[in-house]
């Protein structure tokens, strides 16, 4: 592995307590973050969509009382209020019983919020799922009007995620943030971007690069180069300190000596450890993003609680992910191999953020 630049006494130190902080959070591994792939129609044909969902999925949604069974035996082990449930898809919208969902959550006591492309989500429909006890939201925005839409596939998708922006910042009792997906089209636009989202009212923003998997395997324009990748950090780093709006890079990837100063956090995978999810068939896994090899069992067979106290071992006990290029990099005790979502069906790491800051 190519040598990587030393850890500066500070990130270092930042990174020695939080490990000691992971180890007893793994330890414990609390429930805190639920997701429900609710449905796997879509009303997009996005570039670097991981699932490959589609208009006429090749999975019926789940039936809401399914799911509902599953928080009730969350419910009678851990407190319902402390376990955050988020809806996502496929495109949760286009569920038509999307209300009566979300009130179902609501009335279990668990908060629910949802991720959404925006193209179906009116002020209407907004004030209905605020009625029904929506928290939060997540849209996504992939550039300005030529690149978004090149992205996801139709002509107004751009005009409708600004609209679903705009309504969601009227809706002040909802939390939101806007992500941009950064590619090769759209990094040049970063600045513009980031007015634009800050003219229109936005408060917090997440940018996040594409790893190699589902379409997005196959279209180099999508992957950034390592000195791309570098610029990315750079605007986020350049943005944060100038307070303007909140920015932050995604959740995966040890980012070495931007640790800290590019996302609110250090790095530490939490899929599995924190975070679980049912997904449209019925497998229990951790993340959605993470490939069915990791799936730890089946709502339709086995106790939701039970799998996730006694098996999701793969993620609390990484030393399996020590082969290869991360056989022998001195940072894995702070990395772990990276994101579980970046692991092929052999264990193999697809994708590392350290060495892409390295080329």
């Amino acid at each position: 592995m190519e040598k990587i630049t030393p850890l500066t006494l500070r990130h270092r130190f930042g990174l020695e307590i939080a490990r000691k902080l992971r180890q007893e959070q793994i330890k414990e591994h609390p429930l805190r973050q639920l997701f429900w792939e609710c449905t796997l129609r879509c009303n997009l044909h996005c570039r670097h969509c991981g699932s490959d969902c589609k208009k006429e999925a090749g999975f019926a949604d789940m039936p809401l009382q399914d799911f509902l069974r599953v928080l009730d035996q969350v419910g009678e082990r851990t407190d319902p209020h402390k376990v955050f449930v988020i809806l996502t898809g496929g495109e949760p919208l286009v569920r038509e019983d999307l209300e009566v969902c979300g009130r179902a959550i609501y009335e279990r006591g668990f908060p629910w919020g949802m991720v959404t492309n925006g193209l179906y989500l009116t002020r209407d429909r907004l004030n209905r799922l605020r009625a029904a006890g929506l928290h939060t939201a997540t849209v996504s925005l992939d550039g300005l009007e030529a690149e978004h839409n090149w992205m996801r596939g139709r002509p107004e998708s751009f005009e409708r995620a600004l609209d679903a922006i705009r309504f969601l910042v009227e809706a002040t009792d909802v939390i939101f943030d806007v992500v941009t997906c950064v590619n090769r089209r759209n990094i040049a636009q970063l600045e513009a971007i980031k007015q634009l989202l800050i003219d229109t009212g936005v408060k917090r923003w997440r940018v996040f690069t594409i790893f190699p998997t589902g379409r997005a395997a196959k279209d180099p324009a999508l992957q950034l180069t390592g000195e791309e990748f570098r610029r990315v950090m750079e605007f986020i780093r350049t943005t944060r300190k100038e307070g303007h709006i909140q920015l932050s890079y995604g959740c995966e990837g040890f980012l070495g000596n931007y640790e800290g100063e590019v996302r609110d956090h250090l790095f530490f995978c939490q899929a599995g450890v924190v975070v679980g999810s049912v997904l449209i068939d019925g497998s229990i896994s951790a993340c959605p993003s993470i490939r069915a090899d990791y799936h730890q069992g089946n709502i339709y067979q086995d106790n939701f609680m039970d799998v996730w106290e006694q098996r999701f071992q793969p993620y609390r006990d990484r030393e399996w992910m020590r082969t290869g290029d991360c056989a022998t990099c001195k940072y894995f005790r702070y990395c772990l191999g990276n994101g579980m979502h970046l692991r092929d069906g052999e264990g193999k790491l697809m994708f590392c953020h350290l060495k892409r800051l390295e080329e």
